[in-house]
């Protein structure tokens, strides 16, 4: 346990234990005068004390990373050894609890850490990797379980009044999609109806040099709309006949359902959202270009989403002077305080230090 108000330093230490070879397993806020913890999802804005917990891998998973190399089947085996460190359920007076590091995207993220610490490319992209998680392992809740696993989840779950729920704090594009994405899913809604919402979270929260993005071109890049042709789909569907009782029992194709589906926002399926991230993906690359390109020394404004995804290309193609030279161009608070930009750019500077 570590006391400090920094995010900055919270991160510098996280990205230290990765590189010492630990594997970040959870991240606990200690309330001091309740004596008890609760999970984080941001380091950004720390106001109490954090409580990283981490482990070591043994069972073999170095040596045969060591092996097989950058293989699909080294990030698989990463991800088990790593779900079986983390805790099947929490709960808090009696409530289910999320556990966070059980998110699909975080899961990434620590695979993608531990590639990185091992000088490896990564060797599936997000939605790959996504897309092969849900093939290969059962998800409850928004959370990833090994086969072993989800029957004890089941038993807690049924014992539990309400599914958990994730406490969401909007800071950044990625947070704002993350939050988008679990407001549509429980309620598919007309662009009206998500924007009071939306402009609520986003707020005094939001990090310094982050661009904004507008609402509009979050849904378009993330989610899909039903524009009244064909049928209307399942996940509006269900939403609609479970909340509105004149429109139980309809066939997805009645003019009643259609005209109240019309125009709303909704979670695509998993392979609708694989065309939608490789979409997003050449958009974030084409506009990390620009940044490469743009004139003068630093960058006052930028998207994390861009230089994330343009960090992880260059690092695959062993371009580790691109990662440092953009590093160099936004603020030192802003590359201190994200843990992935970090991590990058120090294994980056030990690559070129050694290479020299």
């Amino acid at each position: 346990m570590f006391s400090n108000s920094k995010a900055a330093v919270w991160n510098a230490i996280q990205v230290a234990l990765q590189q010492a070879g630990f594997v970040v397993a959870e991240v606990n806020a200690l309330d001091k005068v309740l004596g008890s913890y609760r999970q984080v999802t941001s380091t950004t804005a720390v106001k109490q004390d954090l409580v990283i917990s981490a482990y070591k891998p043994n069972g073999g998973l170095e040596k045969r990373l060591s092996e097989r190399g950058a293989a699909p089947e080294s990030a698989w085996d990463f991800v088990q050894t790593h779900l079986r460190q983390l805790p099947v359920t929490k709960a808090k007076s009696g409530v289910l609890e999320m556990v966070v590091e059980r998110d699909p995207r975080r899961i990434y993220d620590r695979m993608v850490a531990w590639f990185v610490r091992h000088d490896f490319p990564v060797p599936l992209s997000t939605e790959e990797f996504l897309d092969g998680l849900r093939n290969r392992y059962p998800e409850r809740d928004g959370m990833v379980f090994l086969p072993e696993q989800v029957a004890e989840y089941d038993r807690k779950r049924a014992q539990a009044a309400q599914a958990p729920q994730m406490e969401l704090f909007v800071s950044d594009e990625r947070s704002a999609i993350d939050w988008l994405t679990d407001f549509l899913r429980k309620r598919p809604s007309t662009y009206q109806e998500v924007h009071p919402e939306f402009t609520t979270q986003v707020g005094a929260g939001w990090r310094k040099h982050e661009e904004k993005p507008e609402l509009s071109a979050l849904l378009a890049d993330n989610f899909l709309r039903y524009d009244g042709n064909g049928d209307v789909p399942s996940q509006i569907h269900s939403y609609l006949s479970t909340n509105f009782r004149d429109l139980r029992g309809l066939e997805k194709d009645d003019a009643r359902l259609k005209a109240k589906a019309k125009d709303r926002w909704f979670v695509p399926d998993p392979s609708k959202a694989k065309d939608l991230e490789q979409k997003r993906e050449r958009a974030l690359l084409k506009e990390f270009e620009s940044y490469k390109s743009a004139p003068g020394r630093k960058l006052k404004e930028f998207r994390l989403e861009v230089l994330r995804a343009g960090f992880k290309t260059a690092w695959g193609a062993k371009d580790y002077k691109t990662i440092i030279g953009i590093a160099q161009k936004i603020p030192e608070d802003a590359l201190q305080e994200d843990e992935k930009l970090l991590l990058w750019y120090d294994q980056a500077l030990t690559r070129m230090e050694a290479d020299a």
